[in-house]
């Protein structure tokens, strides 16, 4: 079992994450749903880490995480308020200046956890799971001035984790590739200025470019996967597993 500082790291981070999103509806008056979609985000994902450190039995919460929860923490209200744009329009300056340290803190965290020597399986799954997610409600955001096929980008990942139920082989460990951070900065950089509005002639084209680096980028990986599927055994460990394990 993880020790009690484990388990409240998590826990305090998420109230961060709520008092930041509680302080911007209290001063915008937005839409009440886009504080329950923040509040439903920072529940399901503090569960989700909190049952991972129990099952890894961690001493230490760490800083590498404690950044990362910081960027979740972030996650959660651009979340709320790109729920929320759907009802009445939202301040985008403000959507902007919380999506940028949320992407440039991507690469503190797994910086602090090599300066550290508290690299871990688990930490690069939590960094993994808050980039998906932003990516995802980002492309949201931005598909409809753009058009439904933006969602791609932020489906992708989760296209590709649920082929993994049904195929096996999908889940095999997938060797090291800085390449992966690059495509996923570039996402984030592609998604954030379409959803600035600054530049709506090049817009489209920057998202296409990044989603085409995408689109290489994973099928390098399923490509990789395919030509050594040969090689599982069956085995339990290809049973249905949580996003988090």
């Amino acid at each position: 079992m993880a020790s009690d500082e484990v388990r409240l790291a998590p826990i305090g981070w998420a109230a961060v994450g709520v008092a930041g999103v509680t302080a911007i509806w209290a001063v915008d008056e937005l839409p009440a749903i886009g504080w329950f979609a923040a509040l439903a985000y920072l529940t399901a994902s503090s569960a989700l880490l909190l049952a991972a450190l129990g099952r890894r039995r961690f001493e230490r919460f760490g800083w590498a995480n404690a950044v990362t929860s910081a960027r979740s923490a972030l996650v959660a209200m651009i979340t709320g308020l790109v729920v929320a744009s759907f009802v009445e329009p939202i301040s985008v300056p403000l959507l902007i200046g919380l999506v940028i340290p949320a992407l440039t803190l991507d690469a503190v965290d797994g910086w602090v956890a090599r300066r550290t020597g508290t690299t871990t399986e688990l930490g690069a799954r939590f960094d993994m799971e808050v980039d998906a997610f932003l990516l995802l409600v980002l492309s949201v955001y931005v598909a409809p001035r753009l058009g439904p096929w933006v969602l791609a980008i932020g489906l992708m990942r989760y296209v590709f984790v649920a082929a993994g139920w049904f195929l096996p082989w999908m889940r095999l460990p997938l060797p090291p590739r800085y390449w992966r951070k690059v495509v996923t900065a570039a996402q984030g950089i592609a998604l954030t200025v379409a959803a600035s509005g600054l530049v709506p002639r090049l817009a489209g084209l920057l998202v296409a470019v990044a989603l085409a680096l995408l689109v290489e980028s994973f099928g390098r990986d399923v490509t990789w996967l395919a030509l050594r599927r040969s090689a599982i055994m069956p085995s339990a460990e290809f049973g249905p597993r949580s996003p988090w394990r």
